[in-house]
C-alpha cells in the first residue's frame, strides 16, 4: 500500500459519500445507548457527519492514519473470514479511536466500536464490498464519529473535575 496525498483525498471523499450508511448507524447506536445510559443523545445529520469528515481529514497527521485505516478494512478479506477475526477488530478499534480524537474520547470509541460491530452486519455495507473488513469499517466509522460529533449531554456542560490553573491544591492561592 502506498499512501499519497492523493489517497487521502479519495478516502475522505469516500468517507463522506459513507454518509448514507453511517449516519443511520451513529443515530440508532446513540438511540441505544441513550436508553441503557438513560438520557437524550441528540441525532446527527448528513450535514453534521460531512463537516465534521472534513474536520478529521484538515489535520494531515490524522487524516492519512484514518485514510490508511480505511483503504486497509475496505480491501481486507481473509478466506472463511474467522481467521482474520482479530486483525479486521484491531483495525476497527484503530480507526474509531483515532476518528474520536485523543483520550478519554478514543476510549469510549473503542468501546462502541465492539457495541456497533455486533449490530452491523455485511448486508449493512453500501457498495456490498462482501469483505472482511467491510462491515467493521462501516461499525468504525459510526463509533468513531458519534463519540466525536456533539450532542451527549455530558460533554456539553463544564467537567466539575477542571481545575483553576491559578489556584492550588488547598485553595489558598499561595503556590
Amino acid at each position: 500500500m502506498h499512501i499519497t496525498p492523493e489517497t487521502v483525498s479519495d478516502e475522505r471523499a469516500w468517507v463522506r459519500d459513507r454518509a448514507p450508511v453511517v449516519v443511520p448507524l451513529v443515530n440508532e447506536t446513540r438511540e441505544r445507548l441513550g436508553r441503557l445510559f438513560e438520557t437524550d443523545v441528540d441525532p446527527v445529520t448528513p450535514a453534521a457527519y460531512r463537516r465534521e469528515v472534513d474536520a478529521v481529514f484538515a489535520d494531515g497527521e490524522v487524516a492519512v492514519n484514518v485514510a490508511a485505516c480505511v483503504a486497509l478494512l475496505r480491501d481486507l478479506d481473509v478466506a472463511d473470514d474467522y481467521p482474520g477475526f482479530v486483525v479486521d477488530e484491531v483495525l476497527g478499534r484503530e480507526l474509531a479511536a483515532t476518528v474520536a480524537g485523543g483520550r478519554p474520547l478514543s476510549l469510549l470509541a473503542q468501546a462502541t466500536f465492539h457495541f456497533v460491530d455486533v449490530r452491523v452486519g455485511e448486508d449493512a455495507t453500501a457498495d456490498g464490498a462482501g469483505t472482511a473488513g467491510a462491515d467493521d469499517l462501516d461499525a468504525a466509522l459510526a463509533a468513531g464519529f458519534q463519540t466525536r460529533l456533539p450532542g451527549w449531554d455530558w460533554r456539553e456542560r463544564e467537567s466539575p473535575f477542571a481545575v483553576d490553573p491559578g489556584g492550588d491544591a488547598d485553595g489558598s492561592g499561595d503556590a
